[in-house]
């Protein structure tokens, strides 16, 4: 069975909402504008693109990399090279400019899962990162947590009530700037 990887950027109290910008949200960018940059903080996401094997994402992330990444030949190439899945109940076709396999529910992720190869990765989609977890398809996360605190704003972890998850963590680091690398197995 192919591990499922949920990655991504988080505030210390949980917000994922826009790392890198997000246009009309108050606290958009906060990654490099709230925290000096540190490249070795990023070693992560360049391990990402080589281990992994293929790229999972929900339908507005996917809307929203689409017209951009393919053009980001030096930093996504392995993201650019590798198949995309985007889950969508709504989601009509995939973007020509960055083709992807439309899977239409958790079910499907359930079956890609069970198929031969890779790593999957999840990158941005908090909901879809939330539904996969909340279905126990999630195996590993790798989170960068950054310094800060945004209050309001979309959480990385579900908030649905239920049993506990259990974690091991299997790699950390912490950073010149704060940034803290939290690298974590789900026990089964």
């Amino acid at each position: 069975m192919r591990q499922l990887i949920v990655t991504g950027f988080m505030s210390t109290d949980g917000v994922m909402q826009g790392p890198g910008g997000d246009e009309g949200w108050r606290n958009d960018g906060w990654t490099f504008k709230a925290v000096d940059f540190d490249p070795s903080a990023y070693e992560i996401k360049g391990r990402e693109q080589g281990e992994a094997t293929a790229l999972l994402l929900g339908r507005r992330s996917y809307e929203l990399f689409a017209p951009v990444w393919p053009g980001m030949v030096d930093d996504f190439a392995g993201y650019n090279a590798m198949p995309r899945y985007v889950v969508s109940r709504t989601l009509e076709t995939d973007d020509d400019r960055w083709p992807a396999t439309v899977l239409r529910s958790l079910d499907d992720v359930r079956a890609l899962k069970e198929t031969e190869g890779g790593p999957i990765l999840v990158q941005g989609s908090a909901e879809l990162g939330a539904a996969l977890a909340d279905a126990d398809l999630v195996d590993r996360y790798h989170l960068l947590v950054f310094p800060v605190l945004l209050g309001a704003g979309k959480r990385f972890f579900s908030t649905a009530d239920r049993d506990w998850v259990r974690l091991s963590l299997v790699e950390h680091a912490v950073y010149p700037n704060g940034v803290q690398k939290q690298v974590f197995d789900v026990i089964r």
